[in-house]
């Protein structure tokens, strides 16, 4: 068993501990010799006792009912928040601005944790200045409890972005079992289609993501959405 130094580490906790998102983040962090898990909670479990483990950081991997109020509870107690299960919309994300920096603690949001994701989603952007025509593929295993995914939802806003327009692009959401989350995005033009695709096939591709924003989360505005800013 390796050596801790308790007075170094960064205390971190984990809402949604017993999922299998959470519980592998809590695999991680105890592997991890800058980081001291101090606090699991799973459904049912009282969000105090990350207060009262004294965890620094605290990592949002519950259900889309909870996650806003398990956010703001955070925050409003000082701690900061790296956040992936979705279910927070534009003024959720406000109000978590806003609780924010009335504390002092920051929160990370991002739909996808995958450094393969996020380079998806800068060239799906790119690629969209020059098609008319694109629409979006998510797959993700049966469990998934929203449709479509966060993920496919903020391509698509990039892709909006990146044209300067609000046309809707249309998202097909599939749901099975031995899928774990995987996105293709298909461009269209004449005699011609391009197709960008990324394939998580096991969470462990998140880890790392995760990971980075546990420890950078501090140091970040009180409101940062997207791993693509702790990667460029």
């Amino acid at each position: 068993m390796r050596a801790r130094s308790i007075a170094t580490l960064l205390k971190v906790g984990v809402i949604g501990a017993g999922g299998r998102m959470g519980s592998e983040v809590c695999r991680v962090v105890e592997e991890d010799p800058e980081l001291d898990l101090v606090a699991r909670v799973d459904r049912g479990d009282p969000l105090q006792s990350l207060v009262d483990s004294g965890a620094e950081v605290a990592v949002e991997f519950s259900e889309p009912a909870s996650v806003r109020a398990n956010t703001l509870f955070c925050l409003e107690h000082g701690i900061h928040a790296v956040v992936g299960a979705t279910g927070l919309d534009a003024s959720a994300l406000a109000e978590i601005e806003t609780v924010a920096r009335a504390n002092g603690a920051n929160a990370f949001v991002a739909p996808n944790f995958a450094l393969g994701a996020v380079l998806m989603m800068k060239f799906a952007a790119e690629a969209a200045g020059h098609y008319d025509r694109a629409e979006i593929i998510e797959r993700h295993h049966d469990k998934k409890l929203d449709a479509p995914s966060g993920t496919a939802l903020r391509t698509a806003r990039l892709m909006n972005e990146a044209r300067g327009d609000e046309a809707e692009i249309p998202i097909h959401s599939v749901r099975l079992p031995g899928l774990v989350a995987h996105q293709e995005v298909i461009f269209g033009g004449p005699g011609e289609t391009l197709t960008i695709k990324h394939d998580s096939l096991d969470r462990a591709s998140f880890m790392p993501g995760v990971l980075l924003a546990v420890k950078r989360v501090a140091s970040l505005p009180p409101l940062t959405v997207g791993l693509e800013h702790l990667i460029t």
